[in-house]
């Protein structure tokens, strides 16, 4: 059985950072892991990609220049560096793991004040 749990969120102010870790136990990790996220009253949004083996992302237009996703294989962990927050980036992020993002985590809440 695949679990993924989220740790890092919090409240931040506009402009500040933090970093999110999605922690992968059960088995090695080797397809793909994303994170998304979900604002009060919207729908679940994509925020990145990166493939677990190559190292390729992909980011919404949103987050681009802002987020960074990345991974370490030896820690079976991935991350999504968040910089220069905004307001709009509030939501419960989750991250989502394997060929057809199968596998989900919790949620971390991440709050950002103007």
């Amino acid at each position: 059985q695949v679990q993924l749990v989220e740790s890092g969120g919090g409240l931040v102010q506009a402009g500040g950072s933090l970093r999110l870790s999605c922690a992968v136990s059960g088995r090695t990790f080797n397809s793909k892991m994303a994170w998304f996220r979900q604002a009060p009253g919207k729908g679940r949004e994509f925020v990145a990609y990166i493939i677990w083996s190559g190292g390729t992302t992909d980011y919404a237009d949103s987050v681009k220049g802002r987020f960074t996703i990345s991974r370490d294989n030896t820690k079976n962990t991935g991350y999504l560096q968040m910089n220069s927050l905004k307001p709009e980036d509030t939501a419960v992020y989750y991250c989502a793991g394997g060929p057809t993002y199968n596998y989900w985590g919790q949620g971390t809440q991440v709050t950002v004040s103007s």
